[in-house]
C-alpha cells in the first residue's frame, strides 16, 4: 500500500510539473482580457499588467527547468504573447499618436507586416503557428513590455525608438532563420547558432 501512494505522488507530481507552465501562459491570456476592460494606467492596470509579464517570464523558466517545454506550449506562448501585445497597442494607441513621429509609425507598421508576412509563411510551409524564441525576440519583447512603465516618468519617444530598433533587427533576425533553417525549429535562439541547429538536424535525420 505504501508503495502505491509513492508511486501515485511521484505520477501527480509529474503531472503537475507538466502543466503548470501551461497554466502560468493561461494566466497571462486571462489577464489580458481583463486588461481590455481596465482602465489605462491606473493602479489596477499597472498591477495585472506586471502580472501578465511575470508569467511570460515564469511559464519559459519553469517549462526548461523542468524540462516539460512542448510544441503545444510553444504555439499557447506564442498565442499569448500576440494577443498581449496587440491588446496593449490598442490601450496606448491614444497616447502613441499624440507623441510619436511619422517615421516611428512607419517603421512599426513595416515591422508588423513582415512579422505577418513570417507567420503567413511558417504557417504554409510548416503548418504551424509559433514564433521561433530567439533572444532577440526576447529583447524586443522586454523593452515593448516596459513602454509603459517609461511613460510614467521618462520620454515615450526614445522608449519607442530604443523599441524600432530592437523589433526591426528581432524580425530580420527571424527572417533569416526562416530563409536558412533546414527545419522549423523553435529551439534556435539566434542567426549565431542557426549552423549549430542545422547540424543537430542532420545527425537527427542521418
Amino acid at each position: 500500500m505504501l508503495i502505491f501512494w509513492e508511486e501515485r505522488n511521484r505520477f501527480r507530481k509529474r503531472v503537475m510539473l507538466k502543466y503548470i507552465p501551461n497554466c502560468i501562459t493561461s494566466i497571462r491570456i486571462i489577464g489580458t482580457l481583463i486588461l481590455i476592460f481596465t482602465n489605462t494606467f491606473t493602479t489596477d492596470f499597472y498591477v495585472i499588467y506586471t502580472i501578465c509579464g511575470l508569467s511570460d517570464v515564469l511559464d519559459g523558466l519553469l517549462a526548461r527547468a523542468t524540462k516539460n517545454s512542448t510544441e503545444f506550449g510553444a504555439k499557447l506562448d506564442s498565442f499569448a504573447d500576440l494577443m498581449f501585445y496587440l491588446t496593449m497597442f490598442m490601450k496606448i494607441m491614444p497616447e502613441l499618436i499624440a507623441h510619436l513621429p511619422i517615421l516611428l509609425w512607419c517603421v512599426a507598421f513595416t515591422v508588423i507586416g513582415v512579422r505577418l508576412a513570417i507567420y503567413a509563411f511558417v504557417a504554409i510551409k510548416h503548418r504551424v503557428f509559433a514564433a521561433v524564441h530567439t533572444y532577440m525576440n526576447k529583447l524586443t519583447g522586454l523593452t515593448i513590455f516596459a513602454i509603459p512603465y517609461f511613460m510614467l516618468k521618462w520620454d515615450l519617444v526614445i522608449a519607442c525608438a530604443i523599441v524600432a530598433v530592437t523589433s526591426s533587427l528581432a524580425t530580420l533576425e527571424e527572417l533569416m532563420i526562416h530563409l536558412f533553417a533546414k527545419r522549423y525549429d523553435t529551439s534556435c535562439k539566434s542567426i549565431f547558432l542557426l549552423k549549430k541547429c542545422n547540424a543537430t538536424v542532420q545527425e537527427v535525420e542521418g
